[in-house]
């Protein structure tokens, strides 16, 4: 069985030449989260930035502290809760402290096929190692619910995975997007690991705002920083831990050209993040709430 008890300490990480300065002095670092960080500060491609408190993105919030909340509420100014995980993970895991602060507005947009509520209860070890896109896997997020899985967690996977989110959940993703627009503080967009159904809806954002294709794939890529951390977290919970069993950390690791490759397929297909929101319905004037809600 992989560990995931500490950050690997031994050789260093090629991403670490990806990861620029710029990103490193955005963790939140409160209890509860492994995987939280603000997208404020980040460029625009026309020389502006991303205003701080207005975008976090995160790992599961279940297990915040009261100081934590108060962190997040009283000094962040968070108002608006944006819940990607699946129905099942929302119905195994209940309420978490947030859900009892009045201010906050929740919503939950799942990434993921719906699943009936009589089928869902503690996630099921997946069948064989190297098949954690069954049912059981991909209902948490561990593996793609739209490839199959081959036995190689590569970058291409990852990519279709993501892709996989616009093609087949592209109303969650553009609600998701809606609610950022509109909030009136900030807005913390989360999953479990704040990873793979986070970064793409992130990425997506930060598209629309401005910012380059480079920067975005560098905070995608930040996450590796944390991954033992997260998996950590997650291999403790009786939700995760089954199907992370058979799980190396390096599948999970993100890699950049699975970033690229979804950027890539928004811009050859839509002219971009801000094409494709159009699609599904977005006009100027909802593409300039967006980016004036993320610049300031």
């Amino acid at each position: 069985m992989p560990s995931y008890d500490g950050e690997v300490t031994s050789a260093k990480n090629p991403l670490d030449d990806i990861v620029g300065a710029l990103h490193h002095g955005r963790w939140i670092e409160i209890d509860g989260v492994v995987n939280m960080r603000d997208l404020g500060g980040l460029p625009t491609a026309d020389g502006g930035t991303i205003a701080p408190r207005r975008l976090i993105r995160s790992d599961n919030l279940q297990d915040l502290s009261p100081e934590a909340v108060d962190h997040l509420v009283t000094e962040i100014g968070v108002r608006d809760i944006v819940d990607l995980r699946s129905e099942t993970e929302l119905h195994v895991l209940g309420d978490g402290p947030l859900r009892r602060v009045e201010s906050l507005a929740h919503h939950h947009h799942s990434l993921l096929p719906k699943r009936a509520v009589e089928n869902r209860g503690p996630i099921k070890a997946p069948p064989a190692p190297g098949h954690a896109n069954t049912a059981e896997g991909a209902d948490v997020g561990l593996g793609s619910p739209w490839k199959k899985y081959d036995g190689r967690r590569d970058a291409e996977y990852w990519a279709d995975h993501y892709l996989g989110y616009l093609s087949k959940r592209p109303d969650s993703v553009s609600a998701a997007l809606d609610i950022v627009s509109r909030s009136s503080g900030a807005t913390i967009v989360h999953c479990a690991a704040g990873k793979d159904r986070t970064g793409t809806v992130i990425a997506l954002a930060l598209s629309v705002a401005g910012v380059p294709d480079e920067v975005i794939i560098e905070d995608y890529v930040l996450t590796d920083e944390r991954i033992t951390r997260i998996l950590g977290r997650l291999a403790a919970h009786p939700v995760y831990g089954e199907a992370l069993k058979s799980q190396p950390v390096d599948d999970q690791r993100p890699k950049p050209e699975s970033m690229v490759s979804i950027l890539g397929s928004l811009h050859d297909g839509f002219g971009g993040a801000s094409g494709w929101l159009r699609e599904q319905g977005w006009s100027e004037d909802d593409l300039g709430r967006l980016r004036t809600r993320l610049r300031g």
